[in-house]
């Protein structure tokens, strides 16, 4: 019998892209609060999530530089377990509860593709970086503290697609009001002639990250420009005006999405 969680499945059950969780990550983020046309944010919204008139079309972007591991302490392969990614947050409402919704994310490692697919991150390929902190002080890299900058790029397809800048200037007081709980649509297609309109899932999921921490997060001033490009539609969501920058540490665990159907 073929072994394995995600494609390919194979008599070991060890080519899968994706084994089976529990999956668990730590990662350094970059961050821009910013605000764009509310029609433009309303109109990627899934069946079931309505817009948050309250924020006015309120977006966080992040880049995010990840380590993965399962159980098998994964992150000692670092060539598989290291990924960036590039997502966009869209306030919205469930049920009148405040939510995000994620409707572009791009991702620079297959394994994590296959793991966002199965979530309902809806993830593309595409080339992440970001400013680094590291330990030994010098001119190559900044400071936690205030006054230290950060850069960080989104590109695919050899085009340049999101450009951000953070420029620190304090600890954030309350960390936790920077995310909201994450709404996710999981969506596979039906490959039927006549049936191409009626997927074989098609759920609202509600993302589980569990034991999530925070650490390190500082605030200050941020600026974010999505250009448009070929095949792209990140750029309908260009800033009008932007809120903070922040760079923050987190880690967290996933083992399931809890769906949000009746």
């Amino acid at each position: 019998m073929l072994q394995g969680y995600t494609y390919p499945l194979s008599p070991r059950g060890e080519a899968n892209l994706a084994s089976a969780p529990p999956w668990h990550y730590a990662g350094d983020i970059v961050g821009v609060e910013f605000w764009t046309d509310p029609a433009a944010a309303a109109a990627t919204l899934p069946e079931g999530l309505t817009p948050d008139t309250g924020s006015g079309g309120r977006v966080v972007a992040l880049f995010v530089d990840w380590q993965f591991s399962a159980e098998h302490d994964e992150y000692l392969d670092p060539v598989r377990s290291q990924y960036r990614e590039f997502m966009l947050l869209v306030d919205a409402r469930f049920q009148g509860e405040p939510v995000s919704w994620c409707p572009y994310i791009y991702v620079d490692n297959d394994l994590a593709m296959a793991r966002g697919w199965v979530q309902g991150f809806p993830k593309k390929l595409g080339s992440v970086h970001q400013t680094r902190v590291f330990a030994s002080p010098g001119k190559a890299s900044p400071s936690l503290a205030p006054g230290g900058r950060f850069g960080a790029s989104l590109s695919a397809a050899g085009r340049t697609l999101a450009e951000a800048r953070v420029i620190l200037e304090r600890p954030a007081s309350d960390a936790a009001a920077l995310f909201r709980p994450t709404v996710n649509l999981r969506h596979f297609p039906t490959l039927a002639a006549g049936r191409y309109d009626k997927p074989a899932v098609h759920e609202l999921v509600m993302a589980e990250f569990r034991d999530r921490r925070l650490a390190d997060v500082w605030t200050g001033a941020g600026d974010i420009s999505l250009l448009p490009a070929r095949g792209e539609e990140l750029a309908d969501l260009a800033p009008v005006r932007t809120g903070i920058g922040f760079r923050a540490s987190m880690s967290y665990s996933v083992t399931d999405v809890r769906p949000l159907g009746a």
